[in-house]
């Protein structure tokens, strides 16, 4: 039975959530060292599939899973391109709110692919989470809520993935989550390696100190977030683990105001508190289960 409170899960899920909140600050110095984005995750999370290959010894895959791996492969692959790619062309606070509308997105995938009814709770997490969307995203001169350049592209799509992903992971129940994590990493350096291939075959003429700085990140940084939350999500209930997940949010605005000099518009804190409110009522009914253990495979 899982405890209901743990200091260890606690700070499990305190260091996890903070290093996705600044794992940006250090994606834009391997980018400042002469690394594009493509190469930097396509370097740091091959380091990461290497460094956590142990976890998944003894598993093997069911022919019965190729397509549901096939799938998580591909969409958490892309989730966690993009948000790479979005924290790095982006502001901070701004990528992470448009991602945090993933319970919404889960929850009509939920509701089209699963035929889970979303039910009066459901129906308003999704309503709440759009209004707060259209706030954020609102252009006077359009009339319309339209992304404001490629940044918020990537950070909509990576949240909609990341709700795809979750969806994937509750069609493989039989797959342990260390395995899980393989395969999203393996998903993430596989795209990303085609990126390379297609749009930036040469190899960035960047010092080896970079190079080293990407796999590090990887093999350390990606790794270590991925099993602290797997750590606390395991040992406390879920409304607990998502809400202390949202602390990303904290970290992500702290650090980018402090490092970055990044301000925050009025629109995109009343946006964010839509946002927000909508992911912790997500966490407290039964679809907060699937998007809170599942950061941790991310």
């Amino acid at each position: 039975m899982r405890a209901e409170t743990s200091p260890a899960a606690v700070a499990a899920l305190l260091y996890g959530a903070t290093l996705w909140g600044v794992v940006w600050y250090p994606l834009r110095l391997l980018e400042s060292a002469g690394l594009s984005g493509l190469w930097i995750t396509f370097a740091s999370y091959g380091a990461a599939l290497l460094a956590g290959l142990p976890l998944a010894r003894g598993w093997r895959a069911r022919r019965a899973d190729a397509a549901g791996l096939l799938a998580l492969t591909l969409a958490a692959g892309w989730c966690n391109l993009a948000f790479v790619l979005a924290m790095l062309e982006g502001t901070v606070v701004r990528v992470l709110l448009l991602f945090y509308l993933a319970p919404a997105w889960a929850a009509l995938l939920g509701w089209l692919l699963l035929g889970e009814r979303p039910g009066l709770r459901g129906a308003a997490v999704v309503a709440v989470a759009l209004a707060g969307a259209a706030v954020m995203l609102w252009e006077p001169a359009a009339g319309l809520p339209l992304p404001a350049g490629r940044a918020d592209w990537l950070a909509l799509s990576a949240g909609m993935a990341f709700a795809a992903a979750n969806v994937c992971v509750r069609g493989l129940r039989g797959v342990p989550l260390g395995a899980k994590a393989l395969v999203t990493w393996a998903g993430v350096a596989g795209l990303a390696g085609l990126g390379v291939a297609w749009l930036e075959p040469a190899v960035p003429a960047a010092p080896a100190m970079a190079w080293a700085g990407a796999a590090l990140l990887g093999a350390v940084g990606l790794t270590t977030m991925t099993l602290a939350v797997q750590y606390g999500v395991e040992r406390m209930p879920v409304h607990r683990s998502a809400v202390i997940l949202l602390f990303e949010l904290v970290a992500g605005a702290v650090s980018a105001a402090w490092l970055a000099a990044e301000a925050i518009a009025a629109r995109e804190w009343a946006g964010g508190v839509l946002i927000v409110a909508a992911a912790l009522a997500a966490a407290r009914g039964e679809g907060g289960a699937g998007a809170a253990a599942e950061r941790a495979a991310s």
